[in-house]
């Protein structure tokens, strides 16, 4: 099964997506089920995991009921709030259904760069681990030393960077970025999105060699069975098409993976990720 472990749904009426603009032309619309069916086609993608773009767990219900309406939708990666006191009850509530494979907080968008330290965060962080739930984490290179100091608290947490970070593929800055997620992959738990990128490089002149020693440096240090893809459509659209972005990131991966190991990037390592076996 050759799965898209990262991809967005929207619909704006519902109002909490308070990162869209109207000034985002590409992406200021709905997105949904049908939209991306066509292009999921093309590429050969048979399942996604389809991830939360609001910090509401109203949003989180909502593309859960997609997800039992949508055949390629495998699952859900939703929204909880890791420093309420109520995230045990929530959490507990939500695991009843069984499209509810992840939690992502929206880290990138929080004022304290060390959120995720918090004693109450923390806490809660140590249940997803101790019960083997997977965590997104959506992170800019200046989150790295803050989740370093996460996964020493947490060793045994089971986490997937998205997006390799958002390193500045544009300015071609490479370190610390790369030394820093090569320690984060000691943690055998650790996972990393190879998604995301393009729209990280400069969007008037990206080539594929822009993006080749980013993903060089993730498949050195996580290795093929720790690696999955992501489309992060829509969001790509704003600089690529979905197919665009499958080809190329299929094109890199061939150059350094077997193409064994490419077809475990592609599906198998989503579903050993996020228990993909146990949905459908």
């Amino acid at each position: 099964m050759k799965i898209d472990a990262h991809q967005h749904f929207w619909r704006l009426d519902r109002g909490d997506y308070g990162w869209l603009k109207p000034s985002m032309e590409k992406l200021y619309r709905n997105f949904l089920p049908d939209d991306l069916s066509p292009l999921l086609k093309r590429c050969g993608i048979d399942g996604t995991v389809v991830v939360q773009a609001a910090p509401t767990v109203a949003e989180t219900e909502f593309l859960l009921q997609l997800a039992e309406l949508t055949p390629f939708i495998v699952g859900v990666v939703g929204w909880l709030d890791l420093g309420s006191e109520r995230f045990l009850q929530d959490f507990q509530r939500l695991r009843r259904n069984r499209m509810f494979v992840g939690i992502r907080p929206m880290l990138q968008d929080l004022p304290e760069d060390d959120w995720i330290l918090q004693e109450t965060v923390v806490r809660n962080i140590c249940v997803l681990a101790d019960e083997g739930f997977p965590l997104d984490l959506l992170i800019f290179p200046r989150h790295l030393p803050y989740i370093l100091e996460l996964l020493r608290q947490v060793p045994h947490l089971r986490a997937v960077v998205d997006h390799l970070a958002k390193p500045h593929i544009k300015d071609q800055i490479y370190e610390p970025w790369c030394s820093q997620m090569s320690e984060i992959a000691n943690y055998p738990n650790v996972y990393c999105k190879v998604s995301g990128m393009v729209t990280e490089a400069d969007p008037d002149s990206w080539t594929p060699a822009d993006l080749k020693p980013y993903v060089e440096c993730v498949v050195k240090a996580f290795g093929a069975k720790r690696l999955l893809f992501g489309s992060d459509w829509p969001v790509c659209t704003t600089v690529a098409s979905y197919e665009k972005v499958y080809e190329t990131t299929l094109s890199l991966l061939t150059s350094v993976l077997s193409p064994e190991q490419v077809d475990w990037v592609f599906g198998e390592n989503a579903g050993a990720f996020y228990r993909l076996e146990t949905v459908r």
